[in-house]
């Protein structure tokens, strides 16, 4: 590690504690990232200065927590991992008697002190940025280049002092691609049970951070094999040696872990991805033998399974937002089933139904889905024909809402009373703005309506109709467009 790999913000960091006679070491994640040449998400730095010393040297912090923790607050960045950066003092830490947090924590002077107390080897090493000094009491060096999860110490202390960690190892090797040393392997699968001391909104911290990880498959599987998933997502376990129906070469298990996969590979959002896990969540329990079809059937699965998943979304205190959506995608995931008997109309409502801004990633669902199934990506013509017909369903419609005018108005202006003389006027309006937008202005449109009023009932009658036929040449030209964009009939 060279000092020049260092953000210029943390350098001036370092530099302010060090002014003011501390010490100060890059510490934890942002080492380990640099060292194995990633991108840090986030800045933390160790140092002998107090939380109070801390504070008068920042101009701007936030100290909210019993364990020294000092937020610094660099406004002047556009970078997300910078405009926040920890500063925590050297600690020793008391006994872990909830599995989650020290009962005590007592300020030190000497570093070697903060990193023996810390989870992981790749996570104990120190950065001093003036000296160019690493230091690695516990060769998280080694391990990283070795790509090996190892305890700090005696793993059996480290897990059973926080029983996160047991996630948390998981999810290092998934986002790392590293495998676990096998004496904290085995101290991990012994502290497991503690993970249901956990608090749900730390156990989904950490489940996301493996769900947005290059290989969340891996992750997940590890999960079950060490016997964490059923403290995380037990009903996502039900689905192993679920055999399906003809259409599948996986069971339900392994279908939605590859569906899950695709959506990581394609680098989706979180709702996603999510959504891909789940969406067959509830196959095991609908799952019925039929002796006509000679074969299994899974109905009412993606009812069910909704259900289900706002359910296991809820218990891990996800946002509001991300349960709705997430539990909307799976509901209406089977939609897209027959291109030849899906009508307009219900694609029009399955759009309401997830909503305009989420009917898209219902399509990405539905790629994750037949990915997950051991097919071939969809096949050409038949993804263009549901892209042509959701933006179909989507497009504005042609008609007198578009006028900067309403009937309501033209009486005003006109003193008409009402009548379909009114429905007449707005027609003809609708046909000029049709022909030149420019003329879809308050200003022209009422001025024009003073004019139009006052020609006779079968003169106005034949502009309007004369505008309803201009309405339907316009729609169909535009219908014609989107199809001819995606090359469907």
């Amino acid at each position: 590690m060279k000092p020049e790999n260092i953000p210029e913000n943390i350098g001036a960091i370092s530099e302010s504690l060090e002014k003011a006679g501390f010490e100060a070491y890059l510490v934890g994640g942002c080492v380990r990232d640099v060292l194995a040449g990633r991108k840090p998400k986030d800045w933390d730095f160790t140092t002998n200065a107090r939380p109070e010393d801390i504070i008068k040297i920042f101009p701007k912090t936030f100290y909210e927590n019993e364990y020294g923790t000092v937020g610094v607050v660099n406004e002047n960045t556009e970078d997300e991992s910078l405009k926040v950066v920890e500063i925590t003092p050297y600690r020793i830490e008391g006994k872990y008697s909830d599995y989650r947090r020290p009962d005590s924590v007592v300020f030190s002077k000497n570093l070697e002190d903060d990193l023996k107390r810390r989870d992981f080897t790749i996570n104990a090493i120190a950065y001093d940025i003036t000296k160019g000094q690493i230091v690695d009491p516990y060769n998280g060096q080694k391990d990283i280049k070795d790509k090996v999860i190892r305890a700090v110490g005696n793993p059996e202390e480290r897990f059973a002092e926080d029983a996160l960690r047991v996630l948390r190892a998981i999810r290092l090797a998934t986002e790392l691609g590293f495998m676990i040393n096998n004496e904290t392997e085995k101290a991990l699968e012994n502290n497991v049970k503690n993970l249901g001391k956990i608090a749900q909104e730390r156990i989904r911290d950490e489940f996301i951070k493996l769900i947005m990880s290059p290989n969340p498959m891996i992750g997940i599987v590890l999960a079950n094999r060490l016997g964490i998933l059923k403290y995380v997502s037990p009903e996502t376990e039900a689905g192993i040696n679920v055999k399906q129906n003809g259409d599948h070469i996986y069971d339900v298990w392994e279908h939605n872990l590859r569906a899950l996969q695709h959506s990581a590979d394609r680098e989706w959002p979180l709702h996603v991805r999510l959504s891909a896990l789940f969406h067959d969540v509830s196959k095991p329990e609908t799952r019925r033998w039929s002796d006509e079809k000679k074969d299994y059937t899974f109905y009412g699965h993606d009812v069910v399974g909704s259900r289900v998943t706002k359910k296991i979304l809820e218990r891990m205190r996800f946002p509001r937002e991300i349960v709705d959506v997430v539990s909307k995608l799976v509901r209406y995931h089977l939609f897209f089933s027959d291109v030849d008997k899906i009508t307009l109309s219900a694609v029009r409502r399955i759009v309401k139904n997830v909503g305009p801004e989420h009917v898209w990633d219902l399509m990405k669902l539905r790629a994750c889905d037949r990915i997950g199934m051991g097919r071939p990506k969809e096949t050409p013509y038949r993804l263009r024909k549901y892209e042509s017909m959701i933006e179909e369903a989507m497009r504005a419609p042609i008609s007198v809402a578009m006028l900067k005018i309403d009937g309501k108005r033209i009486m005003e202006v006109t003193h008409e009373t009402p009548g379909p003389k009114i429905g007449y006027v707005l027609h003809a309006l609708l046909e000029e703005v049709l022909d030149e937008p420019e003329r879809n202005t308050t200003e022209y449109l009422e001025k024009r309506s003073v004019e139009l009023i006052k020609l006779s009932i079968e003169e106005l009658k034949k502009l309007g109709e004369e505008g309803k036929a201009k309405k339907e040449e316009e729609e169909s030209k535009e219908v014609s467009e989107i199809r001819k964009k995606h090359w469907v009939k």
